[in-house]
């Protein structure tokens, strides 16, 4: 699809031209605008009446990069392609840096990946206080392309550069200027004018005419300090994301433009891009991007023109670690919060956490002390209802006791207003029982955080057969602004993502029981990129939630795998971090070690199980481990893409990677599921079903797919779909 982006040329009485990038909402840079800029560059060198040149955005945005939709675009030959180099060299290398009219960025907004590298070409950098200014590619599995990797070295110096490029991490105005990334900071509405006057006062010789960006070396360490620099970044690079190529690909760009000199740097940025947008990687990536825009996005209800409601005011019930966490989430974004506990001393420990959420922003630089003061006031703590009379939503986070949940809906029916969302946070009960006998069953609906909830991304809003549409608005528009990623999701048992993952954590514990080793199975899974193995998960979580939550499946799902090892682990008091000792101990600074302890609990539960060791399972290779484990979870991904309970793949593809750690740069459970073939996962479990038994019975909706050849992914006939 051919972007309506270009580039405008206005040419003022004093002489300067302001060139202006016109791609709203955030001027991002497809192909027609990058050529459209070409032209209103050339016809700014060309004219008579063009002193001097300022660079800008429209609206107030400088420019968000390049275009996320055309590299999809590249990537799948929708587009012509330009011939390699053509924008670093040729358009901004050899067109724009080497003008002879002074050039001047004028910065507001975003000036991120394509759009800081047009700025770095610049012979100067105006900026506003509140402008960010980054190379972010990292999060899409590529490098920059026009010249970021040879200029902001340059500009910064290289091991600011290298901190930058691979965090993708961004600045705002003043560290920008602290930096050298900009020459000068000024506000929004002196912005322009202070930019034309500072190109006419280069063209005027009143100001000094800076050597370009990609010559400069005063900010350059010594080679031999360079050297120390890449090689630890490269270290850093293996040991953060051993998985990925493109981080290291940053190292040996950056050092080749050192060794051989900013243009052969150049010459390297482009070809290394070259490969990497059309790698797994990049793709995967790119999927991530869209889906997660894609979550705001719910059919049947966001495509029915309902505009969401103001919510002013949030009531939160239980100050524990789920309630605390929703409350700093809240209240970080302004919103007003009343904590009601059942007591003073449980009240004061709830807004104690609540504090030392905040405080931690604080030490971590992420908070103001001012800010910080600020927020506080917008808590209050309460013993009762009373308050709640002008509450717009109420988040229910105490502990999960149907017949306590059930109370609460009734007290919050009789004192809160009858617009106010009653959500709970639930994570395993069922919300038509919470809801059963309710007056307002449409106001009802679940918005499950995951812990710590201020800190994990994903929002999974639960609907029941009445909720209200306008209530899912409400809570889409609500997650939005809390900055969470919200999942909207049908109401079944443990909801969708604890649904989707719990075979997976029955898979490994079964691997177990049947000969394979605890501490192989975790470390095949950060192996594949998971920040922790499922053992060493449960130790994270504690042991009672594990039983809490496989009661629920146990009940609801009766052929589901029960496994008696987690039971006589917590027997002995065996809980996991929190008693220092689980599948694995712990020392005083809690790094874990692993236990030979366990292997009598093992043999105990094979014992009650009445099962012995498979010598094929005690031999499995790390890619059969991940297979036996995550094929499972894509089976039950599957049941509930078939039940309606998930919408789109896309979702439980976002689900995946903020509920349960997946790795983004695998492109979700199935997206990944995909890249495999659902006619390799349909044969794979077919053969381990004969074997082992109905567990791993491919469910209807897979067997059809690989039948057909076709992707999970793919749409399934609406008339089939619950939602």
């Amino acid at each position: 699809m051919k972007s309506k982006g270009r580039a405008t040329i206005e040419v003022g009485a004093d002489g300067v031209a302001v060139i202006t990038i016109n791609n709203p909402p955030v001027n991002s840079l497809s192909l027609d605008v990058l050529y459209s800029l070409k032209e209103t560059f050339e016809e700014a060198f060309r004219r008579d009446d063009v002193k001097a040149i300022v660079i800008t955005g429209y609206h107030g945005k400088f420019s968000g990069g390049f275009n996320i939709s055309s590299f999809a675009d590249l990537q799948q030959g929708k587009v012509a392609q330009p011939k390699p180099g053509y924008i670093s060299l040729d358009m901004l290398t050899d067109t724009v840096e080497v003008s002879k009219k002074p050039l001047v960025a004028a910065i507001d907004g975003h000036a991120l990946g394509g759009g800081l590298e047009i700025a770095m070409c610049c012979h100067a950098r105006i900026s506003t206080t509140n402008a960010k200014l980054g190379l972010p590619e990292l999060h899409l599995g590529i490098i920059p392309g026009f010249g970021g990797t040879q200029r902001l070295p340059r500009l910064v110096g290289l091991a600011k550069s290298l901190e930058m490029m691979l965090t993708a991490k961004t600045v705002k105005g003043d560290e920008a200027l602290d930096l050298g990334l900009v020459d000068a900071i000024v506000s929004s509405n002196q912005l322009l004018d202070t930019a034309r006057k500072w190109a006419l006062d280069i063209w005027e010789h009143k100001r000094p005419w800076n050597i370009a960006s990609l010559y400069r070396t005063d900010k350059m360490e010594s080679l031999g300090e360079a050297r120390e620099i890449l090689k630890f970044a490269r270290a850093q690079a293996i040991r953060i994301a051993p998985n990925l190529y493109h981080p290291l690909a940053y190292v040996d760009v950056v050092e080749e433009g050192i060794v051989s000199g900013p243009r052969a740097g150049l010459i390297k940025e482009y070809e290394t891009f070259e490969v990497l947008i059309r790698s797994a990687t990049c793709k995967a990536l790119v999927h991530i991007f869209f889906a997660q825009r894609g979550t705001m996005r719910v059919p049947g209800v966001t495509d029915l023109g309902l505009v969401p409601r103001h919510v002013k005011k949030v009531g939160i019930l239980g100050g524990g670690l789920m309630g605390s966490g929703i409350a700093t989430a809240l209240l970080l974004s302004n919103y007003p919060v009343i904590l009601k506990e059942v007591n003073d001393k449980v009240l004061e420990a709830g807004i104690e956490r609540i504090k030392a959420n905040l405080q931690s922003r604080v030490n971590k630089r992420k908070l103001s002390q001012e800010k910080f003061e600020k927020v506080l006031f917008l808590l209050i703590g309460t013993l009762d209802y009373e308050s709640f009379g002008d509450v717009d939503m109420v988040i229910e986070a105490v502990t999960e006791d149907l017949s306590l949940k059930k109370q609460i809906f009734t007290d919050l029916e009789k004192y809160c207003p009858p617009h106010c969302i009653l959500a709970s946070n639930t994570s395993t009960i069922d919300l038509n029982l919470i809801g059963e006998k309710r007056k307002s069953p449409d106001r009802i609906i679940g918005a499950h955080f995951f812990s710590p909830a201020h800190v994990m991304p994903l929002l999974e809003i639960v609907r029941t057969q009445k909720t209200s549409p306008q209530v899912i608005v409400d809570l889409l528009d609500v997650g939005k602004k809390i900055k969470k990623t919200p999942v909207v999701v049908r109401n079944c048992t443990d909801f969708a993502v604890n649904r989707m993952f719990f075979p997976c954590t029955q898979a490994a514990l079964w691997l177990v029981e049947h000969g394979a080793d605890i501490y192989c199975i975790d470390k095949a899974f950060t192996k594949f990129g998971m920040a922790m193995g499922p053992f060493r998960l449960f130790d994270l979580v504690g042991f009672n939630v594990a039983i809490a939550s496989e009661a629920q499946f146990v009940s609801s799902m009766p052929d589901r795998i029960k496994s008696m090892l987690i039971p006589l682990m917590q027997q002995d008091k065996r809980l996991g971090e929190t008693t220092r000792k689980g599948f694995y101990l712990y020392d005083e600074r809690r790094k874990a070690n692993p236990d030979p302890e366990i292997k009598k609990y093992i043999e105990k539960a094979r014992e009650i199980s009445d099962v012995s060791i498979d010598p094929k399972l005690e031999k499995l290779s790390y890619k059969d481990i991940i297979e036996m484990i995550f094929f499972p979870l894509v089976n039950e991904a599957c049941r509930l893409l078939a039940e309606g309970i998930a919408v789109k793949a896309s979702d439980l593809d976002i689900a995946s990677v903020m509920g349960m750690g997946f790795p983004p740069y695998r492109g979700g459970i199935i997206y990944w599921a995909d890249t495999l073939g659902s006619k390799y996962i349909c044969s794979r479990l077919d053969e381990w079903a004969r074997i082992y038994g109905n567990f791993f019975k491919p469910c209807d909706y897979l067997a059809e797919k690989a039948a057909r050849g076709f992707p999970l992914s793919g749409t399934m006939d609406p008339a089939k779909s619950r939602l």
